[in-house]
């Protein structure tokens, strides 16, 4: 089983893979528009709230609260869990 965790609490530099978008109906689907849903890479830049994270060519400043949330599988577990060396976090 894979370890998930709120996309605010990565690290900088820490890549994930979203796994889950959940909330407001609304708010889901603006998350998909901006490609942010399940299967996807993004890389935090800046903790905090808002965070801003990277998500292919795009930058996003994202305030995380009450209309929903975002799940990620940090990368070092997904690597490992596909038997790669998890050598995606920067120092």
């Amino acid at each position: 089983m894979r370890v998930k965790l709120p996309l605010e609490e990565l690290e900088r530099g820490e890549l994930a893979e979203v796994a889950l978008v959940e909330g407001d109906t609304a708010w889901v689907a603006r998350m998909a528009e901006l490609g942010i849903r399940p299967g996807q890479q993004v890389r935090m830049l800046q903790p905090g709230s808002p965070c801003l994270i990277s998500l292919g060519a795009a930058r996003l400043s994202l305030r995380l609260g009450r209309m929903g949330r975002v799940l990620v599988t940090p990368a070092s577990v997904y690597a490992y869990d596909e038997g790669q060396p998890s050598t995606y976090r920067e120092s």
